[in-house]
């Protein structure tokens, strides 16, 4: 059969014709078919402020394998596709392009000028990432593409918030929050991060109304003592108890503050006795509630003194802590300063340091929508893969505060609250109303706000599917199977889906949570811009092709741990992919043009027929079962040993002989083996490198229709053939031998040998018989001669034991005596001379003073590998002296 691959395997020649011919097939459509069972994927919508990264490209393969391997089972396949509009993300980019094109700010161009200029952002970059997923061979149901502010999402945004709102689980009230200065916008916990860092304890005297006693509180904010209103102790801790009840004055700003108890103060912990600032700190502020403490916010917006820090107003935070310590140090009310490790909650944006205060938001009352979700995963509708990450979750839960969905920003879905201009009335509605529902005044103003981004994903399992509307496809397609994430994003978005998806479809959003870990650089480092150590994955794929992308990233993967990104191993997915270009390429210049069918073939079959046959079986079955278990990695490597050892190290190689020969028999069996279990393989192989896969497939005469759909290869108890197995695991085993010791003794494999054999049962003895074809091909055999008289086998032999044989090769047949030990007595010598150079190194001990320790280390290691390969020399040397 003449063959149309070209000889050279280039995936830039073929990848981008592949996918459109994916396209134009509309393989990737989904649709309500009551014939099929269904199984959908919701894409974790990507921002549209970015370009693919490699955390993407892992996220998404895992996800698309999942897909492409449903689909060849014969399930109907819905991979929903979309983008997030990222609020905060995107009006910086938004802001800074505008300033950067035009020299305007966001308040020169008014919200709706603004809001133009983000949805020209949309249409131009949002764009982009879609294109580039179609690069690492996503087959996404591209017709059904949402993005979180189309129309039909917003609308479901909208109708939920007002159904929260009526049912009294959101309100708003004046509660505290973390802001951010940079970003100017509340965040919610999970959008804060937290980081060890260094700094202080600065141990403040506050004076004792009426008394000469001080009590002293460590900070590590000084500048929240502008915003002091009690000083707390436990009511249990006999230090302070004659304090209780009595007033403590603030240093610099002499405000008098009440000294109270509260059970919450740890006496074990810096002083025992707490500064409460309500405005700027979480606990103070739970404390400030149940003491009716005043709430004094200091600082503005940008994190600047406001005009209730005093003196100090104007100053941003640091520099009023600076000067607050240098004033209490000068006014003697400085203690000491302590050295303290705390952990510091940042943007997770911008990075910023977030400020908390307290603030008139919007808020989710989380614990009534809390607990459904939380039993969902402890009554396993909702499981984890790995399962130990469900504690990540439900300690999140567990322990949730009310979420604040409300954010300082104008790009999002503007928050349906009105309110009345005369009377202040709210009111809160999918349209503005015409008048105020208490005076009927008409001056109605809404809601300057926008709801968090996580709102509107959160929905993203069911409004994609038409939500609040009961679609066909929302019955059919949900809940959906599986969600793919990393273990990061737990808390942002699989709780807020888990208890969305309860509260309004009365149904879990998906069954499993397959979590994987986090691409990190060859040194297992954190792959960031500051470091300059990322990985752009549409390099790559110009460079080596998606499948060897798509591979690296799969093999060596286990489900919830990070994995390495080595160059290395990309290199060796390309190989693999050239491996199996190579071994098509031979296949198809040694098919008929004619399909052979089994039943004209089947009693020709020989043992490496039945033996791969097998195998192929087996590995079906392997394959399929780690597929089930979300071990896509062992799935992946267990195709990848059949593909490169199995077939192509081995079962093409025993095929030659009758390829070539003369036996037509011979020869049809063994292109109808070569092309079935190509057929098979290139199945198994396709959730993982589909573009190659389906090129292949593609030039195939006899291989019908596409791979993508291809039917996913069945494990069949009746086609496992022990017995040819067993027979050809023992000639492999024989001929590895064989080579390895013709290799120790450096005999070219052009070399040939005749092979002694003294079995031990009659078993092995049938077996290498009837595999002497094998080993005169791959063996370097020219014949096999069988004894039972060890005493007549050739004293210069080298033998090597398999299960149930000893095998001999007499050594005259394949070396000059004389010329070897010259060679290997010259390879002493140079072996001798860098043993001596190693310790002579060692043994100065102005190296061993100077050097860095792991060059030391490596002179050390070359000693031990010097001696260890003088030992062999030796040992061969001895042997043939005798």
């Amino acid at each position: 059969m003449n063959t149309n691959l070209p000889k050279n395997y280039d995936p830039n020649e073929f990848e981008s014709r592949i996918y459109n011919h994916w396209m134009e097939k509309d393989y990737f459509k989904a649709e309500v078919n009551p014939d099929k069972t269904p199984y959908s994927i919701v894409l974790p919508p990507p921002n549209i402020t970015g370009q693919l990264h490699i955390g993407h490209a892992l996220d998404h393969t895992l996800q698309d394998i999942l897909i492409r391997w449903k689909r060849m089972q014969g399930f109907e396949t819905l991979w929903q596709p979309g983008t997030d509009h990222a609020s905060i993300a995107t009006e910086v980019k938004v802001v800074e392009k505008v300033r950067e094109e035009e020299g305007l700010s966001k308040l020169d161009l008014g919200r709706e000028g603004f809001l133009e200029k983000a949805w020209q952002w949309r249409d131009e970059y949002g764009r982009k990432i879609v294109e580039q997923m179609k690069k690492l061979g996503n087959s996404c149901d591209w017709d059904r593409e949402r993005f979180t502010m189309d129309e039909g999402l917003s609308e479901a945004v909208t109708e939920v918030f007002i159904n929260l709102y009526e049912k009294g689980l959101i309100y708003r009230g004046n509660r505290i929050i973390n802001w951010c200065p940079d970003c100017k916008t509340s965040l919610s916990d999970a959008e804060v991060e937290h980081e060890e860092k260094g700094g202080h304890f600065w141990h403040v005297n506050y004076p004792v109304v009426d008394s000469d006693e001080t009590i002293e509180i460590a900070t590590t904010r000084p500048e929240t003592m502008l915003g002091d209103t009690a000083v707390a102790v436990n009511p249990n801790d006999e230090r302070y108890n004659h304090l209780i009840g009595k007033k403590a004055i603030v240093p610099l700003i002499n405000r008098e503050i009440p000294i109270i108890a509260d059970d919450y103060v740890d006496p074990e912990f810096g002083t025992g006795a707490l500064k409460i600032t309500p405005a700027h700190d979480p606990n103070d502020f739970e404390i400030g509630l149940r003491h009716s403490l005043p709430q004094i916010v200091v600082m503005n917006d940008d994190a600047t003194i406001n005009k209730n820090g005093g003196k100090f107003e104007g100053l941003n935070r640091y520099e009023a802590r600076k000067q607050i310590v240098n004033e209490l140090k000068e006014a003697g009310y400085l203690a000491k300063i302590k050295e303290h490790q705390h952990n510091v909650g940042q943007c997770y944006r911008c990075d910023t340091v977030v400020e908390p205060l307290t603030s008139d938001q919007w808020f989710v009352n989380m614990e009534p929508l809390a607990k459904p979700a939380i039993e969902a995963v402890k009554n396993e509708k909702i499981k984890f893969v790995p399962e130990r990450f469900s504690k990540i979750y439900l300690h999140w839960l567990e322990n949730i505060r009310d979420w604040c969905i409300s954010r300082q920003l104008w790009w999002g879905h503007r928050i349906p609250a009105y309110y009345c201009q005369d009377c202040q009335a709210l009111m809160v509605s999918k349209e503005k109303p015409h008048a105020c529902d208490k005076c009927g005044s008409d001056k109605l103003k809404q809601d300057e706000d926008v709801l968090d981004t996580w709102f509107s994903s959160a929905l993203w399992p069911f409004s994609t599917l038409g939500w609040p509307e009961k679609t066909k496809d929302l019955a059919y397609f949900y809940p959906t199977d599986v969600l793919v994430t990393g273990y990061d994003i737990i808390f942002f978005w699989v709780v807020r889906m888990a208890f969305s998806g309860l509260e309004f479809m009365d149904e879990v959003p998906f069954k499993h949570v397959f979590i994987h870990g986090l691409v990190r650089d060859s040194d297992g480092r954190k792959m960031s811009k500051s470091l300059g150590n990322g990985v752009d994955p549409l390099e790559v794929i110009e460079k080596y092709g998606a499948d060897a992308l798509r591979f690296t990233l799969v093999t060596g993967n286990s489900p919830g741990n990070d994995i390495r990104f080595h160059m290395e191993k990309l290199e060796a997915s390309r190989n693999f992919a050239n491996k199996l270009w190579n071994a098509t390429r031979f296949v198809l210049m040694n098919l008929d043009e004619e399909k052979i069918a089994y039943e004209d073939i089947k009693d020709d079959l020989n043992t490496a027929d039945q033996w791969i046959l097998s195998r192929l079986n087996t590995v079906a079955k392997e394959v399929t079962d780690n597929m089930d278990k979300f071990e896509l990695g062992l799935a992946a490597q267990k195709v990848y040993d059949f593909i490169w050892s199995e077939y192509c190290d081995w079962y093409i190689e025993l095929t030659k002989s009758r390829l070539w020969g003369e036996n037509v028999k011979e020869k049809q069996a063994a292109q109808y083996t070569l092309s079935y279990v190509l057929n098979n393989i290139l199945k198994l192989l396709h959730p993982f490198m589909p573009f190659i896969t389906e090129e292949i497939w593609q030039n195939i005469p006899v291989f019908e229709g596409s791979a993508i759909v291809a039917q996913w290869p069945v494990y069949k108890e009746n086609q496992v053939n022990k017995e040819a197995e067993e027979k050809m695991e023992l000639i492999m085993e024989a001929i590895k031998n064989l080579r390895n010791v013709r290799a120790e003794m450096n005999v070219a494999p052009s070399k040939k040998a005749k092979l002694i054999v003294l079995p031990g049962n009659d078993q092995a003895k049938a077996t290498i018989l009837e595999g002497k074809k094998y080993f005169v091909a791959l063996g370097s055999v020219t014949e096999i001669e069988f004894t039972t008289d060890k005493e007549q086998i050739p004293a210069d032999a080298v033998s090597t034991v398999i299960n149930g044989a000893e095998l001999f090769l007499p050594l005259d047949e394949l070396i000059d005596f004389e010329k070897e030990i010259q060679r290997l007595e010259k390879e002493q010598a140079k072996l001798e001379g860098e043993i001596k150079r190693v310790v002579g190194k060692l043994s100065n001990q102005g190296f061993l003073a100077k050097a860095p320790e792991h060059l030391v280390q490596v002179e050390k290691e070359k000693q031990v590998k010097y001696q260890q390969m003088l030992d062999v020399v030796l040992e061969r040397l001895q042997a043939l002296k005798k």
